[in-house]
């Protein structure tokens, strides 16, 4: 669905005289480092630090356990990534839960699926949305790609081309049922073997826990920075993943009222 370019990617035209590789950092850079949510084991990013970016999420999946809503968002949490689906045949079991009660609350939230190469990019298109409401999805869906050397149930890494067409055909199902562009989530080992150079027109988030983006994802823009996954969030116990949004906290409520209108009835 091309036409939604002009409404899903408002930031990269916006801001496309910026020089760094997120969205907004020239605006956010002059920004005073205040500390919002502690870190167990925090990282020296640098003059770049992410508290110097406004708008801050987590990503959570059933092993946050339960969880009280109303206190993230009182601490200042700003959106919500949730695991939804892995592979052609399981769900996280928290997953409408935990939508359901960000959307009671107000914070923006969208379903994330972890993709298995052991899988076609179809059944897992169909896996995914038979799981996943319209209404769960206020934010684009997200894509989440990664080696997975630990897994026990698959291992394949199929040729960078054959990953890419993968992934798009993944993603044009789920652009086409929902009518938003996904985001990609991926990591740096991942992006280097497979994404570096494409998907230009899609909004990344990336996990860089060690340094910052423009080291370790060289001329990607970023829409999403995984800064940590040692975060203390209030509200939920043991550790979190927390990330930035790369914008201005203006850009950030422009792009969500663009994105939440454009979900096909």
């Amino acid at each position: 669905m091309r036409r939604l370019l002009s409404c899903v990617l408002p930031l990269a035209i916006m801001l496309a005289g910026c020089t760094s590789s997120g969205y907004d950092y020239l605006q956010t850079a002059s920004v005073k480092p205040k500390t919002r949510f502690q870190d167990t084991d925090p990282q020296d990013f640098g003059p770049k630090h992410p508290l110097q970016n406004p708008v801050h999420g987590i990503d959570i999946s059933k092993w946050q356990g339960d969880i009280d809503w109303q206190t993230v968002r009182n601490s200042g949490v700003a959106f919500a990534f949730i695991k939804a689906t892995e592979g052609k045949d399981r769900v996280d079991p928290r997953f409408n839960e935990y939508w359901q009660q960000a959307r009671a609350v107000g914070i923006p939230h969208a379903p994330y699926h972890f993709y298995y190469f052991c899988s076609s990019a179809d059944e897992q298109a169909d896996w995914f949305i038979s799981n996943v409401p319209k209404e769960a999805m206020r934010l684009p869906p997200v894509l989440d790609v990664e080696w997975n050397s630990e897994s026990k149930t698959c291992r394949y890494r199929p040729d960078p081309a054959t990953v890419r067409a993968e992934l798009q055909r993944f993603m044009d199902r789920l652009e086409a049922y929902y009518g938003k562009r996904p985001i990609i989530y991926t990591s740096v080992d991942f992006h280097r073997d497979n994404l570096a150079g494409y998907f230009q027109d899609y909004h990344f988030w990336v996990r860089s826990v060690a340094k910052h983006p423009d080291v370790t994802y060289a001329d990607r823009r970023w829409a999403f920075w995984q800064y940590t996954s040692t975060g203390v969030i209030p509200g939920i116990k043991g550790p979190t993943d927390i990330n930035v949004f790369a914008g201005s906290t203006k850009n950030w409520h422009n792009w969500v009222a663009a994105v939440s209108k454009d979900t096909n009835s």
